[in-house]
């Protein structure tokens, strides 16, 4: 099962991106979609979660205040909005999915990374600075 990331490419410091997620494998409904980041040699990082669920979102510190995800249930897709972006936002980002990880979403975490069963292959954000 494979989720498929869009959106990513070169942007300015101080600019915005919009990353989507989407598949046609499952529902998202009653899923955390959780989005990851990786940079060069460095592990991978969540940084926002959304229960599809109850709508209810998470951030990491490190994005909190500039980054917005939300959903479309009847679209299947997620999208993840971050606004005044840095160098150090620069890596991968993947988007994931588990439905239990909901849970944690709506209570103020993330989960454990490796209860997320389904991801996607990544899209490259990269941040000029």
């Amino acid at each position: 099962v494979q989720l498929v990331e869009s959106g990513g490419g070169l942007v300015q410091t101080g600019g915005s991106l919009r990353l989507s997620c989407t598949t046609s494998a499952f529902s998202f409904d009653g899923y955390a979609i959780a989005w990851f980041r990786q940079a060069p040699g460095k592990e991978r990082e969540a940084v926002s979660c959304i229960n599809t669920g109850d709508g209810n979102t998470f951030y990491a510190d490190s994005v909190k205040g500039r980054a917005t995800t939300s959903s479309d249930n009847a679209k299947n897709t997620v999208w993840l909005q971050m606004n005044k972006v840095k160098p150090e936002d620069t890596a991968v980002y993947y988007c994931a999915a588990d439905s239990l990880a909901r849970y944690y979403c709506s209570s103020g975490g993330f989960g454990y990374l490796k209860e997320y069963n389904y991801w996607g292959r990544g899209t490259q954000v990269t941040v000029s600075s």
